[in-house]
């Protein structure tokens, strides 16, 4: 072979070595990492309405409570737990104050409100005090408020 011919097949392949570099790098640093890491949450669903005027009407007397609009409908939360035995306790809780609950399990990946929730969920643990359960509750709803909601907006 000749030095004519080996000339540009070495700069071709230092050429494509750099360019395979540089973009493996770009790939690297502008890609996300999806985390599947997360927990099923109970929500404590306290409706499910057409309109936000009749989510609104029919929650007035409610003193705290979140909604989330899926598919034209929204959806009205009191509560938000993760443990079974405090699920027990805050449906017991609102059943006795007249609510109709329902319970829906959704995905949570957020590790800042699971942790917050975490905390909360051992507060509750240790009362049976009904004003200590809605002040509870009342502070995850502002905190999943806060971190989930918000943050989307």
């Amino acid at each position: 072979m000749k030095l004519k011919n080996i000339f540009p097949v070495v700069l071709c392949i230092l050429v494509g070595f750099f360019m395979g570099t540089f973009m493996l790098k770009q790939y690297r640093t502008d890609t996300d990492v999806v985390s599947l890491t997360g927990e099923n949450l109970y929500f404590l669903q306290a409706g499910v309405y057409s309109s936000e005027e009749s989510m609104k009407e029919s929650m007035k007397n409610t003193p705290y409570y979140i909604y989330t609009k899926e598919n034209n409908m929204y959806y009205s939360y009191i509560g938000i737990t993760k443990n079974k035995k405090n699920l027990k306790t805050l449906q017991d809780f609102y059943k006795s104050i007249g609510y109709d609950i329902y319970i829906r399990e959704i995905f949570i990946s957020d590790v800042a409100f699971l942790t917050v929730l975490e905390q909360y969920d051992n507060l509750l643990l240790e009362t049976t005090d009904t004003k200590v359960i809605r002040s509870i509750e009342n502070q995850v709803l502002s905190k999943y408020e806060e971190l989930m909601i918000n943050d989307k907006d």
